[in-house]
């Protein structure tokens, strides 16, 4: 059965079910993470910095109501939001909760089947070739790390001995992200894939 398939008998569902959301800090203090007991969108990740961003994702276009929202980012069963920095998060962690369970039972569609069915595309393999090598390392040691962190890391490119990435949810504009980078991240890639030379963080 397809990722697809199962997630959307898995909404079918939802009414009967206690929903579970529960906050976790992240490096970055403008960012919070949101986990819930829900599959949002398994085994890949968007994010939306704006509200006309959203037309792959009606709980992000939601969330882009509330004044204070300034980024969603949404994959497997988290959201990490950011805000801005006018903010304190004991004031507005219960009003964002609260966002995401209405809209939950709302029994609208949390993302696109488009975003939905990119999740069940199959991952890059182990090879001899530096990229796909930096990309399985990045899979196996890297995202789950990150992502525990309310965050994303996509590759960008190789060439020259430079990886570019980019760096999103918590991670981007978190303080620690360029130390996470270039001496964990660099590091790492530097000791397993000798044609490493550098890893560089770019913009979208």
């Amino acid at each position: 059965m397809s990722i697809l398939s199962t997630l959307k008998k898995f909404m079918e569902k939802k009414e009967t079910m206690n929903l579970e959301i529960y906050q976790e800090a992240t490096p970055n203090p403008e960012s919070l993470k949101f986990v819930t007991n829900l599959h949002l969108l398994p085994n890949y990740y968007a994010e939306f910095k704006s509200a006309e961003a959203c037309s792959e994702s009606e709980l992000a276009a939601k969330l882009f109501t509330v004044p204070f929202v300034q980024s969603v980012f949404i994959s497997n069963n988290f959201l990490t939001i950011t805000k801005k920095p006018d903010y304190d998060w004991y004031e507005i962690t219960p009003e964002l909760k609260e966002v995401i369970k209405q809209f939950v039972y709302s029994d609208r569609p949390i993302v696109s089947n488009a975003l939905l069915e990119k999740g069940e595309a199959p991952k890059a393999q182990a090879s001899d070739d530096p990229e796909a090598k930096i990309k399985d390392l990045l899979d196996k040691y890297v995202r789950p790390a990150v992502e525990g962190d309310g965050g994303y890391i996509e590759f960008r490119s190789f060439s020259e001995g430079v990886v570019r990435l980019s760096l999103q949810g918590s991670c981007s504009g978190c303080p620690s992200a360029a130390m996470t980078l270039k001496g964990g991240i660099e590091g790492l890639l530097k000791r397993m894939v000798p044609e490493v030379t550098e890893v560089i963080a770019v913009e979208e």
